[in-house]
């Protein structure tokens, strides 16, 4: 399949396990019904996360940066190149062989060098017969003997040759009225001409309408040196293939306008838009050439297709979303703002868990899931119905989730004491680590507000760092140019949260969650859940405090 074909299925930002682990199964899922579709994520994972992954034996998702596509996945013509050293004379064959008006000139290494266009070798053809004599001076032997399908009989490393041509036409005079020296002399099966051109001063002789040279000249040739070829051709073909001899080095372009491979489509198309070229070399990072790209393919290319998990929204996904070929969205949160110019499947539950989700679409489609598979649904449902005690949590969640355990063969109050106590380990780690782990951006009245959620197996340890992690808020809405940042520590165990607030908007979280009478940060019983309670309670606040 080619590389436009492929899917990418992508959670949200600032990925959390649900997120994760939904991209992993359905596209799996979509590779069993025979697509080509990989799993992405939009950030580093977080310590649940890595222990999901690596408690069932899965590699992390790829990193996805951006939705728009770039020259590495749309169609363009093959790398056919050349050598600093192949011939004007063979690089017109292969651009006869293959239809191209260009090719590449690469090294050893296949790194480019330089470009070699029709116009190019059209200008020594008719152009300046002086450029062709400078071309023809710095030209060796044998590309010409190669080039007119000749032998060359004799070469010499003390060549003299000036790059000029004289055609012999035998006359009444002999050689006596021709000027010679250092020229290139074509001269024809006559042994007294070839021995007086020879002794004229000729730097290059080649000989036409025969097989074999005598000894004599050559034995002239070695003590005047001056090479030798019998041409393969007649006296006319020789002289009009020998100027296509010269090695294409002498006359490559190097100013080049290139491509990456990892070049946005639109930002090429922009810069094609201010050129004139039909075709433009693409590249990857050490320089080796990839292809050549022309304006047909621009046209005729696609951005990436795109299928969201476990968010619906701009905010919350990849870069370059409004221009992703979008194929699906599988989520459990409101609808956003996500619009396409032509239907899609959109698959949007009342339900605790993405992740219960997508097991749902494997037992509708009668596809079995491997025991590592299971394992790895079940801890993102459990973390993301914080094992059902969420109010967004449903009998649909706890049912998908025992179907899961057995096939797993896991006992889910184990399973789950073991995943909390990887998730909420708040020691060790830095206020930023805290905030970014799993935190996500909402627009609330046209303000930028962001919420973040830390589980912590017991609230007595956030008193430990409240200090700081206040102090670093603020620094985080500077940095974000957010009106509210709002952090909530949650436990599972004590079924409740505490809550921090910075911005010009902080008095909204203690209007939305009131602290007791000479109390900082009161627990909050009950509120567990950031999309059902947090986020509606919030805008609430926000609505009045405004």
């Amino acid at each position: 399949m080619k590389a436009s074909d492929m899917i990418y299925v992508t959670g949200h930002k600032h990925p959390d396990s649900d997120s994760v682990v939904s991209a992993i199964a359905y596209a799996q899922l979509k590779v069993r019904q025979g697509e080509q579709a990989t799993a992405c994520r939009l950030g580093e994972l977080n310590d649940e996360t890595k222990w999901l992954l690596n408690r069932f034996g899965f590699e992390e998702p790829m990193l996805f940066e951006d939705a728009r596509a770039v020259l590495a996945e749309i169609d363009m013509d093959e790398p056919l190149t050349i050598t600093p050293e192949s011939t004007m004379y063979e690089t017109l064959q292969v651009m006869d062989q293959s239809g191209k008006r260009s090719l590449g000139v690469v090294n050893e290494k296949k790194q480019l060098l330089g470009m070699v266009t029709k116009s190019d070798l059209a200008t020594i053809g008719l152009g300046d017969t002086a450029l062709s004599i400078q071309l023809l001076k710095e030209t060796p032997a044998e590309n010409i003997a190669k080039t007119i399908k000749g032998e060359l009989v004799y070469d010499d490393e003390k060549i003299h040759f000036n790059g000029k041509v004289s055609i012999i036409a035998i006359a009444e005079t002999r050689l006596k009225n021709y000027e010679l020296k250092d020229r290139l002399v074509i001269v024809g099966n006559d042994t007294d001409a070839q021995l007086a051109a020879i002794r004229k001063g000729a730097g290059l002789l080649i000989v036409v309408w025969d097989n074999h040279v005598e000894e004599e000249v050559i034995e002239e040739a070695k003590r005047a040196h001056c090479p030798i070829i019998i041409s393969g051709h007649g006296t006319m073909n020789t002289s009009r293939f020998l100027f296509f001899a010269p090695p294409v080095k002498l006359i490559m372009q190097k100013d080049l306008i290139t491509f990456n491979i990892n070049d946005l489509v639109a930002d090429t198309e922009k810069k094609m838009m201010k050129t004139r070229f039909r075709s433009y070399p693409v590249v990857d990072d050490e320089n080796h050439l990839c292809g050549y790209v022309s304006r047909y393919h621009i046209l005729n290319s696609h951005n990436k297709k795109v299928i969201l998990v476990d968010h619906n929204e701009y905010s919350q996904s990849v870069q370059g979303i409004e221009d992703a070929e979008l194929l699906e969205v599988i989520d459990h949160h409101r609808i956003g703002d996500i619009f396409t110019n032509r239907p899609i499947s959109f698959r949007n539950e009342i339900i605790g868990s993405t992740a219960t989700i997508i097991a749902s679409m494997y037992m509708e489609n009668q596809l079995t899931i491997s025991k590592e598979l299971a394992g790895l649904l079940l801890g993102a449902i459990l973390s993301d119905t914080l094992r059902f005690r969420s109010p967004t949590s449903t009998l649909k969640d706890q049912g998908i989730a025992s179907a899961l355990a057995k096939i797993a063969g896991l006992n889910i109050e184990t399973f789950a004491k073991e995943l909390f106590t990887v998730s909420s380990n708040i020691r060790g780690k830095t206020m930023h680590e805290l905030i970014s782990k799993d935190i996500k951006r909402f627009v609330i009245d046209d303000h930028p507000v962001m919420i973040a959620q830390i589980i912590a197996l017991e609230l007595d340890e956030v008193e430990e760092i409240a200090a700081d992690m206040q102090k670093e808020m603020e620094n985080y809405v500077k940095r974000h140019r957010l009106d509210l940042l709002v952090v909530a520590f949650t436990s599972i165990l004590e079924n409740g949260s505490v809550f921090f607030g910075a911005g010009s908007l902080a008095d909204a979280v203690t209007i939305a969650f009131p602290n007791q009478k000479d109390e900082e940060h009161s627990f909050q019983e009950d509120i567990l859940s950031r999309k059902n309670q947090i986020v509606p309670l919030l805008t609430r606040a926000l609505n009045n405090h405004l």
